[in-house]
């Protein structure tokens, strides 16, 4: 009775475990593998799982990573954005549009958030993106007399935004982890995108416009002669920018796969150092190094949660926490809204990685089972727009005080001026704007759909 009972009992077990361990600062793949194998040994003993089942893991492993179209597409991705900030091109970039915008109210602001959505490829890793940010704008804002709440809302911000916008690394695991199209995810995160954007422009020149003496930026001269601007324009921003449409419109419009198109980037990444003439053994030493380590832990990650998900699979734990959620006798929008809810949580404390790849395929087979018939169409529709929502909930998580790990990440690459306080106060707006952004396509889903539908027609 009592093995029977603790056979029931393993999945939860399982989870329980791993909600302490991921608090204690382990590793987190290492905490997925102990887990993983831990409870194969368990079952083992209790007679519920033969020994050949574990044997049958790196076959499964293996098969995981060869099978996807995705995986190969991130290495070289992180590498494209690693290139781009570690070159300086990012820094010139950024001079260019603060160059272009320097007479409108708010200009810095505005810059920061178009270099964090050209960015996109390189927001990959929340603390990398906010951290690379935060070293490239916080200063430059500083200097132009803005405040450190305006500076710091504006690094944080733009350091999120990127990992909702296409070619973002995360809108591939959201893709894979919903089965949706990869296209079609890229063009469901525009609009709500671009809306959050024009929402962010709006409030930061609204916030100039109302502490002109604290926050009105100095105006930049450029460059003497024409033929410099256009030198400046082309290296720092034409260039990188083409770099990047290209990479997004080849996976949009089918033209490549993701993994080619991932190739073309890195490729266009080192060629861009080359023809600014900054390439160096010791820079591209580095960029292989940051981009192997980058790489190897998002993989390791992958490989660590595939190894926790087999056992958790085998004692019928997607169906237990399927059926714990039924049994609460919620409706439709009180699941969405509460596995929402879970999501923003857990976005408090760790990457969007570990979330993509853990927690959301336990919740995929009872959101698949959602009926929002009269809201939106159902079947890989239905699974598109969650995944939009996912995404933007994630990227406000990350930011939300007073746990928002994206906020410690800004606060250790501050310069000393700029305190937690600081960060918590210009952080506060940003947070409602994304709020009320969310609430928006929760409750107007054509502003995720429109966009996927007019570029392939009906998602079904």
């Amino acid at each position: 009775m009592i093995v029977d009972w603790l056979i029931e009992a393993l999945p939860f077990l399982m989870l329980g475990s791993l909600a302490l361990l991921l608090f204690s600062g382990l590793p987190v793949a290492m905490v997925l593998f102990g887990l993983g194998t831990t409870f194969c040994l368990v079952g083992i003993l209790l007679g519920e799982m033969p020994v050949a089942a574990l044997f049958t893991i790196p076959a499964k492993l293996e098969s995981g990573l060869k099978g996807s179209l995705f995986y190969p597409a991130v290495a070289m991705l992180l590498f494209m954005g690693v290139a781009l900030e570690r070159s300086g091109i990012a820094q010139d970039m950024l001079r260019c549009l603060q160059l272009m915008t320097r007479r409108i109210p708010a200009g810095l602001s505005i810059s920061v958030l178009l270099i964090g959505v050209i960015l996109a490829p390189a927001a990959g890793i929340v603390g990398a993106s906010v951290v690379t940010l935060s070293l490239i704008a916080l200063p430059a804002m500083l200097r132009a007399g803005h405040s450190p709440e305006i500076a710091s809302g504006s690094v944080a911000a733009a350091g999120t935004v990127g990992i909702i916008l296409p070619p973002a690394v995360m809108l591939f695991f959201l893709a894979n982890q919903f089965q949706v199209p990869l296209g079609s995810m890229f063009t469901a995160t525009v609009v709500p995108g671009a809306i959050l954007l024009l929402l962010y422009m709006l409030f930061f020149i609204f916030a100039e416009k109302r502490r002109p003496t604290v926050s009105k930026a100095k105006v930049v001269d450029g460059p003497d002669n024409p033929l410099a601007w256009v030198l400046l324009l082309t290296r720092g921003l034409i260039a990188p920018t083409l770099l990047i449409g290209v990479v997004l419109g080849s996976i949009i419009a089918g033209l490549a796969t993701p993994s080619q198109s991932g190739a073309v980037g890195a490729a266009g990444a080192l060629l861009l150092i080359v023809l600014n003439g900054r390439m160096s053994w010791v820079l591209f030493k580095d960029l292989i190094e940051t981009t192997a380590r980058l790489s190897a832990m998002v993989f390791f990650i992958i490989m660590a949660a595939a190894v926790f998900s087999y056992p958790f699979r085998y004692f019928g734990g997607d169906m237990a926490v399927a059926d714990a959620l039924m049994a609460l006798d919620m409706g439709e929008w009180q699941t969405l809204l509460l596995i929402v809810f879970i999501v923003f949580v857990l976005g408090f404390f760790i990457d969007w990685i570990e979330i993509t790849i853990i927690t959301l395929p336990l919740f995929y087979p009872l959101l698949l089972e959602l009926d929002f018939a009269g809201h939106l169409a159902s079947g890989k529709t239905t699974m598109l727009w969650i995944a939009a929502v996912m995404a933007l909930v994630l990227q406000t998580s990350f930011l939300t005080p007073p746990f928002g790990f994206a906020l410690f990440f800004l606060k250790g690459s501050a310069p000393p001026e700029v305190s937690l306080a600081h960060i918590y106060r210009g952080i506060v707006p940003i947070v409602l704007i994304q709020l009320a952004v969310i609430a928006l396509i929760l409750f107007a889903p054509d502003l995720v759909l429109w966009l996927p539908e007019l570029a392939y027609g009906a998602i079904r």
